[in-house]
């Protein structure tokens, strides 16, 4: 085997124990198990979709676009009323009037409502906007799914009713597994099998 094998090798069997290390928590930080919170998420999901909830997501740069994809399979593929605030237009006005930080909270505060989820995506889980998008979802009553990774005392970490976190300091393996893990809340609500 070269070198560039082993290393191959190497990187596959480490990011499978890092699928394998996913840790999730509830807003009080008491570790809840994987598969229980995903069902769980999806039951919330279902429930507040039945009764005219919708789901935002928000996240910067990679985790922007992993918002953008979500948000459009949600409605698309899942039937559900689904949006990322991820247009050029909104971004730069808001940003230019109020700064950037408040780039989600202030259309989350417009257009959130008591039934709606919030899935906040951040690999570091301290992107200012985030976390302000996040509190503006707390303030309208929504429930919040984070997911985040890097270190594990990140604020954005205690602000969800379920947090997923990837612990890795590496973008990729974050970015991928944030995705993995919407994919499967979605890709189990389009196969009905929950």
């Amino acid at each position: 085997m070269s070198i560039k094998q082993e290393l191959i090798r190497g990187r596959l069997k480490n990011f499978i124990e890092l699928l394998n290390s996913i840790r999730v928590t509830d807003k009080k930080g008491r570790t809840l198990d994987f598969c229980d919170s995903i069902k769980s998420t999806i039951h919330l999901i279902k429930k507040r979709s039945k009764h005219g909830g919708k789901v935002f997501f928000i996240g910067n740069g990679g985790s922007a676009a992993i918002a953008s994809h979500m948000a459009i399979d949600f409605w698309k593929n899942g039937k559900i009323a689904a949006i990322a605030f991820n247009d050029p237009s909104l971004l730069t006005c808001i940003s230019n009037d109020f700064g950037y930080a408040q780039v989600f909270a202030k259309p989350l505060a417009f257009f959130a409502h008591k039934n709606d989820i919030l899935f906040a995506i951040s690999s570091s889980g301290k992107s200012k906007n985030i976390l302000n998008g996040a509190r503006a979802a707390q303030q309208r009553r929504c429930n919040i799914i984070t997911l985040s990774g890097f270190n594990s005392r990140n604020t954005l970490r205690t602000m969800g009713t379920y947090n997923f976190y990837v612990p890795s300091s590496e973008y990729g393996s974050v970015e991928v597994i944030h995705q993995y893990i919407c994919h499967l809340i979605l890709d189990t609500i389009i196969q009905k099998n929950l």
